[in-house]
């Protein structure tokens, strides 16, 4: 793999990218009304797309509209109207970045006010300290209701190609839904869908098989994979490596390499640490190892913001590196380290010793600087984290009413529609 940064990249697919860096998703929660893309993401992703990364990754856009991670967060279904997706997605090309739709269910990862389905692939909670009973108790999905799911990916899939987007990424990290079958800690199933690592990993390689089944051979397939859970007994670098291998075969174009969940907020941790090297690439030592074995190209994610920092984890053989709270704070980081040059400086992170409540802290805080960027304000770096996790829950607040209000409506707009046929 090239060590150089702003050298193209060329994917299975036949897609290249400009160069090796790649806006990671974040998620924006910015659904306007009916959970659509409303002008504030164009506007966030054309500035993205301005500032010189060669992919930009959409924040988590939802497969199931009675499973969403969060109120705020946009879904592309079967009857979601594409013209909104489209303007979204001619935004982020318009200079020059490729585009792709994170696609994600959340399974049990569901907030206990939140309306719809909890599902897991058992009826095993999330186990989070105090903050457990903020979690919905999941029940254990049907046969019937993991290939209603699978479809679901495949039909979100279909439909972001149409929008415009130039490729999808399948989010099986980070706890959810797709993440939760692959851990022995939140799987214990005994059916197909359960126990050996095959098995646990059916429901994944059955989303990508689905998807790349439906999609054109030049739009881009890609996994978002933890390179470990951080939990004891949970899946670990080794049966990352396996799966890997056993993506190979079905037409993906890239693994991006994270790690944690909500049980183990790692990014947390290693924002409270104040050593920059500690921070920066909190997966580099993970990713090098399974860049030894992997049949893949892999991108890494988790707190890069510096070039030094992304040239080593290329030098590591990484083929892209994902930049996430680093655009938030200096969206045009790209063009900056091409002519010589760092960013400014960085978000004042929450160092709390509550990692969950630090962790949300910390998405609040980004959040508020993509809500600021979509409306054409600059970032404002010295925002205290308490700050900005009351003003995203007042904001959450907000969200949740108008999205139980559409749910409602929908229900009730099928419902006629049952009884008339």
């Amino acid at each position: 793999m090239s060590d150089d940064l702003f050298s193209p990249l060329e994917l299975r697919s036949g897609q290249v990218l400009d160069n090796r860096i790649a806006k990671a998703a974040m998620e924006e929660g910015l659904a306007g009304r009916g959970q659509l893309p409303d002008e504030r993401l164009p506007a966030l992703y054309r500035r993205w797309g301005r500032g010189g990364a060669g992919l930009l990754i959409t924040g988590n856009v939802m497969v199931h509209a009675e499973a969403l991670t969060a109120p705020g967060v946009v879904v592309l279904d079967r009857t979601s109207p594409l013209e909104p997706f489209a303007r979204w997605a001619e935004a982020g090309k318009a200079g020059g970045a490729a585009v792709w739709l994170q696609i994600n269910h959340p399974g049990r990862q569901m907030q206990a006010e939140m309306p719809g389905v909890v599902w897991g692939p058992s009826a095993v909670g999330v186990e989070a300290g105090r903050h457990s009973k903020r979690f919905g108790r999941p029940v254990a999905m049907t046969q019937e209701q993991i290939g209603a799911t699978v479809e679901r990916f495949a039909a979100t899939a279909t439909r972001a190609e149409e929008a415009g987007f130039d490729g999808v990424e399948v989010h099986a990290a980070h706890g959810y839904l797709l993440s939760q079958f692959l851990s022995p800690l939140a799987n214990r199933r005994t059916d197909r869908w359960g126990g050996p690592l095959e098995n646990r990993a059916r429901l994944l390689l059955d989303v990508v098989r689905a998807v790349r089944a439906v999609v054109s051979p030049s739009f881009a397939v890609a996994v978002k994979l933890n390179s470990a859970d951080f939990q004891r007994g949970g899946f670990d670098a080794d049966e990352a490596r396996r799966v890997i291998a056993l993506l190979e075969p079905l037409g993906v174009d890239l693994v991006e390499l994270s790690g944690g969940s909500f049980e183990s907020p790692v990014m947390a941790e290693r924002w409270a640490d104040e050593r920059t090297e500690a921070r920066e690439a909190y997966f580099l030592d993970l990713a090098t190892e399974l860049v030894e074995t992997s049949p893949l190209p892999l991108m890494l994610t988790g707190g890069i913001s510096r070039r030094e920092t992304a040239e080593r984890a290329l030098a590591g053989g990484v083929a892209l590196v994902g930049l996430g709270t680093a655009l938030a704070a200096t969206p045009d980081l790209p063009d900056r380290w091409r002519q010589g040059r760092e960013a400014d400086g960085r978000l004042r992170m929450a160092t709390w010793s509550d990692k969950l409540l630090a962790s949300a802290a910390g998405l609040a805080l980004v959040r508020r600087q993509l809500h600021r960027l979509a409306r054409g304000s600059e970032p404002a770096l010295g925002t205290h984290p308490a700050y900005a996790l009351v003003t995203d829950q007042l904001a959450h607040v907000r969200a949740l009413r108008r999205y139980r209000a559409w749910l409602n409506e929908r229900s009730a707009a099928e419902g006629a529609r049952s009884d008339a046929a």
